[in-house]
């Protein structure tokens, strides 16, 4: 996705802040209004919708509401978290994925994995605990990014170039891939590495800045081999 396609969006959305507020009371018969959703029996309830609208709501019913408590999950946020039954693949709980990302059918998104606006993830691709895929980062199929991974995304400035993932790499635990650097198909990134040039296909790399050390050889396949059963739904 282009950079100031994204820009754009941010800069033309309704900034919201999302609230929830626990209300109790003399509630029964009251009914949402314009803004707000609410569900409620005689005595309790739950109001959600922007901030602005929910203290309104409250501040309206006053005398019928008789306490409150209200929690913030963002603050003037400009795009919502996406949809996740949109989606063919596995993502546990506590990942977070904004609105315009794609994941392919049968990925893995463990949890505590953040996917920033405009990134895309491939089929059958795992992204492992704690990972950070930046904005408009691009990861092929049939891959592995390990857990704590960097993938650095870029939406400012936006003539950069964001990180792009051939298929069938592994990304070792921890590693950063900088801006602008593209990982070669069936690469593979060592744990800790910091990568700040393009890797070529088929290679190891590995160190600060990474380097190559050799080829991916037959062991080395062996011993990094995706297990299916896991993208299995």
């Amino acid at each position: 996705m282009d950079a100031w396609t994204i820009i754009d969006l941010i800069k033309n959305s309704k900034k919201i802040t999302p609230a929830k507020a626990f209300i109790a009371g003399s509630l029964e018969g009251l009914s949402a209004s314009d803004g707000v959703t609410l569900i409620a029996g005689r005595d309790f309830g739950v109001l959600s919708g922007d901030l602005a609208a929910v203290r309104a709501f409250i501040d309206m019913h006053k005398d019928r509401i008789t306490t409150h408590t209200i929690e913030v999950s963002a603050r003037n946020s400009a795009l919502p978290l996406s949809d996740l039954t949109r989606y063919h693949a596995r993502i546990e709980h506590g990942a977070i994925v904004r609105d315009l990302v794609e994941i392919g059918d049968n990925a893995v998104i463990m949890m505590g994995a953040v996917l920033n606006v405009g990134a895309i993830i491939g089929a059958g691709t795992m992204i492992d605990m704690n990972v950070v895929v930046g904005g408009r980062v691009v990861v092929g199929k049939n891959c592995h990014i390990g857990a704590g991974a960097v993938l650095a995304g870029v939406i400012e400035p936006p003539s950069a170039t964001s990180v792009i993932i051939e298929d069938d790499v592994l990304v070792g635990a921890n590693a950063v891939i900088l801006e602008g650097v593209r990982v070669g198909k069936g690469a593979i990134v060592a744990a800790g590495a910091i990568v700040t040039k393009d890797v070529p296909d088929g290679v190891v790399v590995a160190g600060v800045p990474a380097q190559i050390i050799k080829k991916v050889d037959e062991k080395t396949a062996r011993k990094t081999q995706l297990v299916p059963e896991l993208r299995t739904l």
